[in-house]
Parts: C-alpha cells; structure tokens; sequence
C-alpha cells in the first residue's frame, strides 16, 4: 500500500536547508538558539547530543510547544496532526517534518513512525500526546463516540509505540525514552469527561508497561499528567490564578519543558513515573 503525504515534502525542503548551512554551503539571517559557550554566574548550560523525535498531536497546543523546545536544541523533529492547515504553517515555522493524517487511522500512523524511522535511522524520543475531549453526558455517549476518544488518545499511542519496539527489535539501536501525555483527569474527574478520563487513566498504566517492555531496548517511559493547560488564549480571571497554589494556571511551555529534562540521556533513571503538573491542584485539599 502506497500513502501519500503531502506536507512532508515542504519540510523535507526545510531540513535541507538546514542541513546545507550546516555544513557551511550556504548563510541564513536566523538561526536555531543553541546552548551558549559562555558559562556566566547563574546559568545553567545542558548539551543535548542531536535527538531524533517523533509527536503525535504536534500542530498545536502543547505538541507544538514541544516542536519548538526541541527544535531549538537543534533536534531533527517529526511530527503528525489531522490540521493539515495548522501542521504545514507549524513544520514551516520550525523546520519540522510533518505528517498530516487522523491519528485513528493506524495504516498511515505506521506509515509516518517508519517513514520518520528510514529517513534517520532511528527514533530517539516518541511524543505521544495527541488527544482530543470528546466531553459528554454517559447519557448521551454513542459508541461512535467512545470509539473516537479511544482511538485517537489511546490507541494512537499503542500504534506509535509498538512501531518503535518492532523497529528495535530489528536493529539492536539501544537508549531512547517514550513520554505520554495523560491528564490530571486520570486521577480526579468532573461529569462529561467518562471517555477522555477512561483514555487518560489507561495511558498512565500504559506507560508502566511500557517501562518494563522496552527496558531491553534501553528506553525508558514516564508520563506527564498536565492540569490545567491554557493552549487556546482563553480569558483567565484572577479566581482562575488564585485557586492553584502555584498562583496561575499552566501554559504549554511548562509541558515542554519536562519533555525535554526527560529526554536527556543523563535522565534515563527517571523510569516508569507520572509526574503532575498542574500547579499543585491535585494536592490541593479542598471542602465545600
């Protein structure tokens, strides 16, 4: 079976691009941020070898955070969205590759991981955060509706992964780490949220055992359960601040952030964990 992708080929471009200033062939006006030579009092300077990464979900939103974080340590990224128009203007932005499909639709979600795979040889870190709501009454839940969370949260991140154990197997590359995105809804729920809390549950034991089955390969597996994570400009009030100990509620950068602490190779004792961040809510005691 033959899948075509188009974005990829404008991205492809891009990459090339920066493949040629590289290597001295050409100059650029800009260029990606790169760990300064200079230690000054206060700074803190990590090096990270030239990851290779792949994201589910990135056109957007905490993926596309996550694009541009490990872009900017000079990163070869790759990424796939249904958002054909968003993903294109992201991969462009950054110098990314983009995939444009439905996460659900597991033949080319394969296709894109190998695809990723043959043009780099390997992948180093898996992304898998795509997920979408789905918010309704168990009342009003159809089984297309189920099927829909399901599959774009949960299985989405069985498909990606098993790609990336398959392709292990094969070779004997060794090291790497797989972070999924779950949810504080795993722990904690409001009415309306059955599906997405059911999905967001099964990828925290999702990623345990994943632990325990790519420990011979050498990858690790941890989890980030974000909060509340304001990616869509929503008008925040101070009540909204107040009421997280932290004093604000998240922004996609904070998810980012720990993606890329957790995929640095100095790191790979952090192994099978979820690690909150939701500006100290779930600890929160609350009484009405």
């Amino acid at each position: 079976m033959i899948v075509n992708f188009v974005g990829v080929m404008a991205d492809n471009y891009l990459e090339k691009q920066m493949e040629d200033y590289r290597a001295g062939k050409f100059a650029i006006k800009t260029r990606l941020k790169t760990s300064a030579k200079l230690h000054r009092p206060g700074q803190l300077v990590v090096s990270y070898p030239q990851l290779r990464i792949f994201i589910t979900g990135g056109a957007s939103g905490i993926g596309e955070s996550c694009v541009e974080a490990f872009r900017k340590i000079d990163a070869k990224v790759a990424f796939c969205d249904i958002d054909t128009k968003r993903g294109n203007e992201t991969a462009q932005k950054f110098g990314a590759r983009f995939y444009p499909l439905d996460a659900r639709d597991a033949v080319k979600l394969n296709h894109a991981m190998n695809d990723a795979i043959s043009a780099w040889g390997d992948i180093d870190v898996l992304i898998n955060n795509v997920g979408i709501g789905g918010f309704k009454g168990l009342e009003d839940m159809s089984d297309d509706d189920w099927r829909q969370v399901v599959e774009t949260n949960l299985q989405s991140a069985f498909i990606c992964s098993r790609a990336l154990a398959i392709h292990r197997k094969g070779n004997g590359h060794h090291g790497g780490t797989i972070i999924n995105i779950s949810s504080t809804r795993a722990f904690q729920s409001e009415p309306g949220t059955i599906a997405y809390s059911a999905t967001k549950g099964a990828i925290v034991s999702l990623t345990h055992s994943l632990m325990s089955s790519m420990a011979v390969y050498g990858i690790t597996a941890n989890c980030i359960a974000p909060g509340w994570i304001n990616t869509k400009d929503e008008a925040i009030t101070d009540s909204d601040k107040s009421q997280h100990p932290s004093g604000r509620v998240g922004l996609a950068d904070d998810i980012a952030r720990l993606a890329l602490f957790l995929a640095h190779p100095d790191n790979n004792f952090i192994n099978g964990t979820v690690i909150p961040i939701d500006g100290g809510m779930t600890r929160k005691m609350i009484y009405c």
